[in-house]
């Protein structure tokens, strides 16, 4: 049987904004159907951007990028993005922002009600339906964000820094979380974070992006096994790969400016 056609494929991908510099540049890589991968560089290395172009939100400069084996313009409906902010609606309550993607789309109330009972049920807030954003933590902000994504069924999420506000407890029990419902649903994934030890986390593939401009610098496989949880932390494995990433993320990193 050939292998799976690629979900996510860069070709000698350069992204550049008018007249300025490449941000990204020589890009080439591919996502299987299935692959959950952490994006992680030094400020500035374009990975936001990178986002982008997947979400059609953007257009390459050069190269060719594939989505579902179309233009990303064209594959919309194949993804979700969740971003670094909540981005809710203050005036909407839980269930109006987690119902609004389908509500924009035209899906019909039944179907919205279905999706957002599933959703909510996934996150861990079918008691929270009824709340303004302003009431929840932003814990639960984050998980809403979640849940309106997951009501369009994706078949690839994007994820932009969408824990790098919260504080380190909240954020670890986010991520056990996050994986528990990429269980449930069949997503691939690319998550960009700049916690090199959430990436190793939840990735099955690390890459690590150089800056000025971003370059795909090296690729990390992850073989930790799934289900991971909090005990995955503490293994040797999981420690291990945490520095040597590190330490290659360091090596890509622009040089301090002396005080």
């Amino acid at each position: 049987m050939p292998p799976p056609s690629p979900i996510v494929e860069f070709r000698e991908v350069a992204k550049r904004f008018g007249d300025g510099p490449d941000v990204l540049a020589d890009i080439s890589f591919a996502a299987q159907p299935g692959d959950f991968v952490a994006l992680i560089g030094p400020s500035g290395c374009g990975k936001s951007t990178l986002l982008r172009l997947i979400a059609g939100l953007s257009p390459v400069s050069e190269g060719t990028l594939t989505v579902a084996g179309r233009d990303p313009e064209q594959a919309a409906a194949e993804l979700a993005f969740v971003f670094q902010d909540a981005t809710l609606l203050p005036w909407l309550t839980v269930a109006g922002n987690v119902e609004l993607p389908q509500r924009l789309r035209g899906v019909p109330a039944a179907a919205r009600t279905a999706a957002r009972h599933r959703a909510l049920a996934l996150t861990g807030l079918a008691d929270r339906s009824d709340y303004l954003p302003r009431q929840l933590s932003g814990g639960q902000q984050m998980r809403v964000s979640l849940a309106r994504a997951l009501t369009l069924e994706p078949k690839l999420l994007l994820l932009d820094e969408p824990f790098g506000a919260l504080d380190e407890m909240t954020r670890e029990r986010l991520n056990e979380e996050l994986l528990a419902i990429r269980a449930q649903q069949a997503w691939t994934a690319f998550f960009v974070t700049h916690s090199v030890a959430e990436a190793v986390f939840l990735a099955n593939r690390v890459v690590v992006l150089s800056a000025g401009p971003g370059r795909l610098a090296e690729e990390f496989a992850v073989p930790l096994p799934y289900p991971r949880t909090a005990d995955t932390r503490l293994t040797p494995a999981y420690q291990e790969l945490v520095v040597r990433i590190s330490r290659r993320l360091r090596s890509v990193a622009p040089a301090a400016v002396p005080a």
